[in-house]
């Protein structure tokens, strides 16, 4: 199956389609440069501090994982640099998806290695909290909870986190919804409304008739890609 040009977007809605949760993280997770894209299985490290604990992370991962960084969300510290980054980049990492913070803009630039956070600041950390006990056995991002069962994907869009165990049938999924976008993208261009391909002249009447139709119910009786 040809995924390349999956985006979290058709994830997203390949999770809704298979009714698997779905988890993004918060809205302001952005790629460090801009058109970045990441897919890997998760390498969480809660972070506590000090740096120690990416190198730990780093040491038992496998090439493609994506270190997952959980700092709280934290936007008084920047918890992650470029040596920290460039290491996971040496090691063959995914990639980095941070739940907080990150420094060294330009060299993470020039290191090419993709990196998600919530935005940039010059600080440090200036604390040394104690090490939770699950450090190195899951994240936290946002209000969603994640380990190594699951996968995670990043683009400009943002981020969102998918179970290993379900993971086929969401990119799927995903796929699907993507072809029909295209093809419904395709006939947009060549002259044909979406109005006109979705039938919603005869989705307004019925819902004279019915009130309490929803698009949604409609959509799924003439196939539409943007069914759910």
């Amino acid at each position: 199956m040809d995924r390349t040009e999956l985006t979290t977007a058709h994830i997203a809605d390949g999770c809704v389609r298979t009714g698997v949760p779905v988890r993004c993280a918060p809205a302001g997770m952005r790629p460090v440069v801009e058109g970045t894209r990441l897919a890997g299985r998760v390498l969480p490290a809660r972070h506590a501090g000090s740096v120690d604990v990416f190198l730990e992370a780093v040491e038992q991962a496998a090439p493609g994982d994506v270190l997952v960084v959980d700092n709280d969300g934290r936007t008084d510290e920047a918890c992650i640099g470029d040596l920290a980054v460039l290491e996971a980049a040496a090691a063959g990492l995914a990639g980095v998806v941070v739940w907080g913070l990150h420094r060294d803009t330009a060299d993470i630039r020039a290191i090419g290695l993709p990196v998600f956070s919530l935005g940039a600041l010059p600080a440090g950390p200036l604390r040394l909290d104690a090490r939770p006990p699950e450090a190195l056995g899951s994240a936290v991002v946002g209000e969603w909870t994640v380990d190594p069962a699951d996968l995670v994907f990043g683009d400009d869009d943002g981020v969102v986190f998918v179970p290993g165990e379900r993971a086929e049938e969401v990119l799927a999924a995903a796929e699907a919804i993507r072809d029909a976008e295209r093809r419904q993208a395709a006939r947009i261009r060549e002259g044909v409304p979406l109005r006109r391909q979705v039938g919603f002249d005869a989705y307004l009447a019925a819902r004279a008739a019915d009130p309490g139709l929803t698009f949604r119910e409609h959509l799924r009786t003439v196939g539409g890609a943007i069914e759910e």
